[in-house]
């Protein structure tokens, strides 16, 4: 799916075609439409193929010759997962973001909230033809969710452990588990996405202004907020686990 959006009189609205200046969003594109980025957009068959590639992870890349950046960052999902215990599974995906003369371009393998409120108008602040603004506040939204995410994994984990508190079923232990697993997932793409902030905040080769300068400091402070909030639930999640894998081992030494 390929579609566009430009910057009106502070409105960003949805375009047939794209013009200058305008934020041109792919979702698993078709190969027709993957052609259609690289040949008619002049987009770096790379930046393409690794924005695409689901197991690509956080980075910045610059390719001098076409004067094009790719900011590869990771995003949370959430979905149910179809092991018969009706699960919730949190995971990470890449969302490739390419900067170039005239247009910002967003590439992804899935639809994804974050992408879908920037669209609907549910991001204040949006202008397409103010590429950096355009990638700091999606980046702001992206972490932002992080900490929606951390605190439904937190209240979930709560929640699960005062049922196994009652009765020590395999559903709520798949659960822990998962929500576990969730954590390690969020802790190893949140760091990297740290490492590709601090690469911007240099400045090179994405150019950056000063009136940007408090919405980048909005994000790191948002990241950081992320990684402390993941490392705590990590711990006590971890912790929580340990306790009752000693209590299943008691009660088979008793039995």
């Amino acid at each position: 799916m390929l579609e566009f959006y430009k910057t009106f009189e502070n409105k960003t609205v949805k375009i047939d075609q794209p013009e200058y200046g305008c934020w041109i969003n792919a979702v698993s594109p078709t190969e027709e439409e993957k052609n259609f980025l690289i040949e008619e957009m002049g987009i770096v068959p790379e930046f393409v193929k690794s924005s695409l590639d689901e197991e690509e992870s956080s980075h910045l890349d610059y390719d001098e010759d076409n004067n094009q950046t790719l900011v590869i960052v990771d995003y949370p999902s959430a979905e149910d997962k179809a092991d018969g215990f009706d699960t919730l599974q949190y995971t990470t995906l890449p969302l490739g973001i390419v900067i170039m003369k005239g247009y910002i371009v967003t590439i992804s393998l899935y639809e994804n909230y974050n992408i879908d409120d920037m669209a609907k108008g549910k991001v204040r602040g949006i202008d397409t033809n103010l590429k950096t603004r355009f990638l700091l506040l999606l980046l702001l939204r992206i972490s932002q969710r992080y900490l929606i995410y951390l605190r439904q994994i937190d209240r979930l984990s709560s929640r699960t452990e005062h049922r196994l508190h009652k009765s020590m079923q395999n559903k709520e232990l798949i659960q822990m588990l998962g929500l576990e697993k969730s954590l390690v997932y969020f802790s190893t793409s949140l760091k990297t996405d740290e490492i590709t902030l601090n690469k911007i905040m240099r400045g090179k080769p994405i150019k950056l202004y000063d009136e940007d300068q408090e919405l980048l400091d909005d994000v790191m402070i948002e990241i950081h907020q992320a990684i402390e909030m993941c490392n705590i639930y990590s711990n006590i999640l971890s912790g929580t686990m340990d306790a009752f894998a000693s209590v299943i081992s008691n009660n088979l030494n008793i039995v």
